[in-house]
């Protein structure tokens, strides 16, 4: 996994709050080559949502200007929750969502950029491993079993020494601190991802179903976005938080304990959940949708798949041909390696690059 030093990740997300822009030109290189054909006139692309992948957007949206003169893509890293309001309302084209629609989202008419008849698709294209991020006087290194960690977030283990942490961590020596647990305040798909972990890998502590929104009940200090949890628990003291690991930094990455293993935040380790995942059944036939298997083993379970929400059919053909030939090169071989040297997501397999693909020529 490439971890950079904490300053770029958070000055490249302050860079591209507000939006990722990029022309791009008429050619059929390789970037963009994910449709039959290519746009021919000037048009703009918008995007929004999921901050999580913003660097791999950026990335995305430089490389498809270098083939595509005549495009602006324009990706704005507002959270999940803000990309499918935009796309539900019909201000962007597309949306990044860390979740997947949910079906009572889903339907005919709902979209403001589809056809009357025309429900939204899923399409994963950004895999990535949720660092749990530490900065915690005289710890370098930390790990943390399902029920501590849960009991950390949910307010119940507020002191580094407790003798819960000290289990896992016998040669560390643990402050007698108060702990501060830094959440997102804004309806995050990384927060969707995270608390379904703790749900689902600590269930008798976690009682609460993962949730866009993260407990108020459970109290800590929130921040909006995820370079804004990350600035939290680099500027505080004896802190703990969760970020998409492309933008943890040098931030200290707890180990999680997976059966008798501990897994770091790699992109290796995540790789795996995908195709080990199952689809949601119930959907049509080119929605991607997934229900993660964190309890696979030798899979990081606090694992986030970043969702583009497009629609099946466009009230505008010209979106359609846009957003087939953007989303066409993010998923392609080219584009998930770019991603990942770039982010350090873990790309798609070639299984699911072919269902991504499949989808993705069937937008009309």
């Amino acid at each position: 996994m490439k971890i950079s030093t904490l300053g770029a990740p958070v000055a490249l997300l302050a860079a591209v709050a507000l939006t990722l822009s990029a022309c791009a030109a008429n050619e059929t290189g390789n970037p963009g080559a994910g449709s039959s054909s290519s746009p021919t006139a000037e048009r703009t692309l918008a995007g929004k949502g999921a901050s999580s992948m913003s660097a791999a957007q950026q990335k995305w949206i430089a490389d498809y200007q270098s083939a595509h003169a005549g495009v602006t893509v324009n990706y704005s890293p507002d959270g999940s929750g803000a990309g499918r309001l935009a796309f539900a309302s019909g201000a962007v084209q597309y949306a990044g969502s860390d979740r997947p629609l949910k079906d009572e989202e889903l339907g005919a008419g709902k979209f403001g950029m589809c056809t009357a008849d025309s429900s939204a698709l899923d399409l994963p294209v950004y895999v990535s491993p949720i660092a749990v991020v530490f900065n915690v006087d005289g710890i370098k290194d930390l790990r943390l079993d399902p029920d501590t960690l849960a009991g950390i977030f949910a307010g119940k283990i507020t002191t580094w020494n407790d003798a819960k942490i000290a289990a896992t961590n016998p040669d560390a020596t643990l402050p007698n601190a108060a702990i501060t647990a830094v959440h997102r305040s804004d309806d995050s798909g990384t927060t969707n991802n995270f608390t379904d972990y703790l749900h689902t890998a600590a269930p008798t502590v976690w009682t609460e179903a993962a949730s866009d929104a993260f407990p108020a009940a459970f109290g800590g200090e929130s921040a909006k976005g995820t370079s804004a949890v990350v600035d939290a628990v680099a500027k505080g003291t004896n802190m703990i938080g969760y970020a998409d690991a492309s933008a943890a930094g040098n931030l200290g990455h707890a180990q999680l304990r997976v059966g008798n293993q501990w897994l770091s935040p790699t992109a290796e380790a995540a790789a795996t959940i995908v195709d080990a995942s199952t689809q949601i059944p119930g959907r049509g036939e080119h929605d991607l949708a997934l229900t993660l298997n964190r309890k696979a083993e030798g899979v990081y379970p606090a694992v986030l798949v970043s969702y583009a929400l497009v629609c099946q059919t466009y009230k505008n053909a010209q979106d359609a041909e846009l957003v087939k030939d953007y989303l066409g090169y993010a998923a392609s071989t080219e584009g998930q390696q770019a991603a990942a040297a770039a982010a350090g997501s873990a790309p798609l397999s070639a299984a699911m690059q072919a269902k991504v693909k499949a989808a993705i020529d069937s937008i009309k």
